[in-house]
């Protein structure tokens, strides 16, 4: 049986990622890619669906983790009654290879330890043929299935019942290493890497990275961890940033909405280059716009809101028998079937964080201006088609407000574009239809009884996304309708303190009623307070959402407030990326109090 959501942590080389449970077992690892099939998938099972146990004998041990500094090199210690150990856990960076070490160090007395290998490639539809390595003065065992193979060097493992174990003991001072690296079956077995070299390496570049970071705020902590989550899932490669590491981990206990999330999402990347950029990571939106141009070169009709890693397009969404859910969740699904929807808001994503990039000295190439433009060209014959929305609803498509507002804010930044960096394109018409979409959603997507922007054109119902309409500029945080629509949503939406997404109930998505509170959902509200003069409540609020944070520093999706659990896909993205905006939100509206302060005194002098 898999662990709560919050006992895993993750470690990353920025090709993949795999989970390291509180318990010693490495219950997720999907290689080379993050949505490659799974080779240890207990995650979505239990052991017999793949894993990898390394942990001490002895059943009291007690364990505390956290990550080396500013990085993805996670520590264990392992308290028994005999001894304390280290394992460190970790992918070597910057080697080009499919590379996972574990690292035993003794600190004091003696520890027992213990390897349970379960290797089960192909999302463990197939167990590998094994045998023992030869011919090197390390010890191994080479697992091949198909296209997969990995070799495993360390501690003699022995075969045991569809399973290798292996048992020994780490002493004061000493240092046993244990590492395993996937390549293609047809190629020469790899040679192992000095794992010396690649842990100082790798320390270093994340390290590296994260000094980068621009926040200052009570929350660094939190934020800078939440921006390297946000590396950490963005391919190094190709530029891709995948919305999580994981697929199919249930919204709610034993609900079906259960979606693989190891993609590019236009939305999400998009928000993610934003945040990247606002902190001085302008590598990674250069990376990533040469991604976008890739990924959706040519007829901008084709265009999807979502990608493979290396742009692919054909993500068909299929059910796995093979796994049978996180403790039973099911479906387990591969793919999502959200590729074939129209969503129009992602173009509004895609040209506020391109702009974004202007701004921030990034300069236009010779054919990103071109495909900015021939976006837009679409979005004039096609802005006004209904469409599934932010939340991809799986029921009828709908005129959503927050989809509308994202229209509007795609041609107010194709305005901006030729206004303000001297771009060319027809300017008086994209201001006529930038005027033209805000009257429709002020005509059409306001409910003047409630004074409250609407979930949908038609509907009295309202929506957490509606919390976006002052990120983008659409209208200010302390306008008087936004206003009233804050003050619906908390009377809507709020649950135990945090924000549902919208009413499931009201069977707009298709889909079974339920769902937990959706953590960048109150994210937002807290960017929305902090903007509006609540910074009490923005502070409040802030404080409690941090408190779900696990103790490596991970979120995921949704926060099961009645039981005290993560729940949904992790880590997610959109949660850290949203947790980071609140951050700054907060010390902008700090500044902000402690300026206009400083103003009264001396006016006061």
């Amino acid at each position: 049986m898999a662990l709560p959501i919050e006992d895993y942590a993750l470690i990353s080389d920025c090709h993949s990622a795999a989970l390291v449970g509180r318990d010693g077992s490495i219950d997720w690892l999907c290689l080379p890619r993050y949505d490659s099939a799974s080779l240890f998938g207990a995650l979505l099972g239990d052991e017999n669906h793949g894993r990898w146990l390394l942990a001490p004998a002895e059943e009291q041990a007690t364990a505390t983790r956290s990550y080396q500094g500013d990085t993805f090199v996670l520590s264990t210690i392992w308290t028994t009654s005999t001894g304390q150990v280290e394992v460190l856990d970790f992918m070597p960076h910057g080697d080009r290879r499919a590379d996972l070490v574990r690292r035993v160090r003794g600190i004091s007395g003696s520890v027992h330890m213990t390897q349970d290998l379960r290797i089960r490639f192909g999302y463990a539809t197939t167990m590998p043929w094994v045998r023992q390595l030869q011919g090197e003065s390390m010890r191994g065992l080479i697992a091949i299935a198909g296209p997969d193979a990995i070799v495993v060097r360390g501690p003699e493992l022995r075969a045991s019942d569809h399973r290798h174990v292996s048992h020994f003991d780490v002493v004061a001072g000493q240092t046993i290493d244990a590492q395993l690296t996937w390549y293609p079956s047809e190629r020469e077995i790899p040679p192992a890497i000095d794992i010396d070299a690649a842990l100082a390496s790798t320390c270093a570049w994340w390290q590296n990275w994260a000094s980068s970071c621009s926040h200052e705020g009570p929350l660094r902590a939190q934020v800078v961890r939440s921006l390297l989550v946000l590396r950490a899932l963005t391919h190094e490669k190709t530029g891709g940033i995948v919305a999580a590491a994981t697929t199919s981990l249930p919204e709610q206990t034993d609900g079906t909405r259960n979606w693989d999330y190891r993609y590019v999402w236009l939305r999400d990347a998009s928000l993610t280059l934003e945040v990247l950029l606002s902190h001085g990571y302008e590598v990674e939106a250069n990376d990533w716009r040469a991604w976008l141009l890739r990924a959706i070169a040519g007829d901008p009709a084709d265009v999807q809101i979502m990608y493979g890693l290396s742009g692919e397009r054909y993500l068909p969404e299929r059910e796995l028998t093979s796994l049978p859910g996180y403790n039973g969740a099911s479906p387990v699904r591969v793919g999502n079937g959200a590729v074939d929807q129209f969503q129009s808001d992602v173009i509004g994503e895609v040209m506020v964080a391109l702009h974004a990039a202007r701004v921030a000295g990034v300069r236009e190439t010779k054919f990103s201006w071109p495909l900015q433009r021939a976006l837009m060209s679409f979005l004039e014959k096609n802005w006004r088609r209904a469409d599934q929305g932010i939340w991809e609803v799986r029921g009828p498509a709908r005129e959503f407000t927050h989809s509308r507002v994202m229209v509007w804010a795609a041609f107010d930044r194709a305005v901006r574009g030729i206004e303000e960096c001297g771009l060319d394109g027809p300017l008086e018409r994209w201001k006529a239809l930038r005027a033209e979409v805000r009257a429709d959603i002020e005509t059409r997507g306001f409910d003047r009884k409630r004074n409250s922007y609407v979930q949908y054109y038609g509907s009295t119902a309202v929506d957490a996304s509606l919390l976006v309409l002052p990120q983008v500029g659409f209208c200010a945080p302390t306008d008087p309708r936004m206003l009233g629509t804050v003050a619906a949503i908390e009377a809507d939406l709020l649950h135990s303190g945090l924000l549902l997404r919208y009413r499931t109930v009201s069977a707009v998505d298709g889909l079974p009623p339920g769902e937990h509170p959706f953590l960048a959902c109150s994210f937002w509200l807290v960017e929305q307070y902090a903007g509006s003069g609540r910074l009490e409540d923005a502070t409040e609020l802030m404080n409690t959402l941090v408190g779900f944070v696990n103790d490596v520093g991970m979120l995921s999706e949704e926060y099961d407030v009645t039981n005290g659990h993560q729940m949904g896909n992790t880590p997610q993205a959109l949660a850290h990326l949203a947790l980071v905006r609140a951050a700054d939100a907060i010390v902008a509206a700090l500044a902000a109090q402690e300026t206009a302060t400083s103003t009264v005194r001396g006016v006061l002098l």
